[in-house]
């Protein structure tokens, strides 16, 4: 399986730079359309796959944020910095609950955990972007900070077991609970994202499953290169593609995927 991999390098950098010009676009890490193609066209088991989807996510979001900074600049976002430490004091907890979580489970039970995750995803994607913002928090004082870290829990542990940045729960929740807009919440989940990621990524290197990092290095360093060119890429549409026009065909596209990863043994 190596060897084919090796050969097919055009078309790893190839899924790497479409997935991160999606993730530069909506302002996700691009994992929730990585995670099937590592599992079911590279052939990775779960975990494997779980561990480089988060490798490669870091990638894509730690470029993706100053691309973006064209359109949403770093001011709006650190000027938002209520919303970023109320959700990581959350996440961070979450991401190295979640991960500890996923080195113990069973193949296919990690199978059929993803697949339903998938599906979770593909609706709040779908329907979270749908959501528009007030400019007023849904709650407020320390209601407000306690269900963000509620929340933010959750994120981080859905983030840490699928090896996804979680933007696309990030960006519902600091829209509609926080009343952000929809662009800088793109943005503000990317800030939230990174922090939590490497905690999630840290967990992993505990386990003895991460040494997939090192087999695997060149196959991440091809896919790497493409992300970096298509979170570029994403960052430059971003404005100029309406999203709506997308989510649609993703969420199909998660859907599809859910089906394939629950049937893979």
């Amino acid at each position: 399986m190596t060897s084919s991999r090796e050969k097919n390098k055009p078309i790893v950098f190839g899924s790497g730079t479409i997935i991160g010009a999606l993730g530069g676009l909506i302002g996700l890490g691009g994992a929730e359309f990585r995670l099937p193609l590592l599992i079911g066209l590279f052939g990775f088991g779960a975990l494997e796959a779980v561990i480089l989807n988060k490798a490669m996510s870091l990638v894509v979001v730690a470029t993706a944020l100053p691309f973006r900074a064209f359109s949403v600049p770093y001011s709006a976002v650190f000027e938002r910095w209520d919303i970023i430490v109320t959700l990581l004091a959350g996440s961070l907890a979450g991401a190295w609950f979640g991960a500890g979580w996923a080195t113990k489970l069973k193949s296919k039970t990690l199978y059929r955990v993803l697949a339903v995750l998938l599906v979770g995803i593909a609706v709040a994607l779908l329907f979270g972007h749908e959501a528009s913002a007030t400019g007023v928090a849904l709650l407020q004082g320390e209601t407000l900070a306690i269900v963000g870290i509620v929340v933010g829990f959750g994120i981080g542990v859905v983030a840490a077991l699928m090896g996804v940045a979680g933007g696309e729960l990030l960006i519902p929740t600091i829209v509609l609970l926080f009343g952000a807009d929809i662009k800088l919440a793109g943005s503000l989940s990317l800030a939230v994202s990174l922090p939590t990621m490497i905690v999630g990524f840290t967990r992993y290197s505990r386990d003895q499953s991460f040494s997939i990092i090192r087999a695997q290095r060149p196959f991440i360093l091809v896919m790497a290169a493409g992300s970096i060119i298509g979170t570029f890429i994403g960052g430059q549409l971003l404005g100029l593609i309406p999203t709506t026009y997308l989510l649609p065909l993703l969420a199909a596209i998660l859907l599809i995927s859910s089906v394939k990863v629950w049937r893979h043994s």
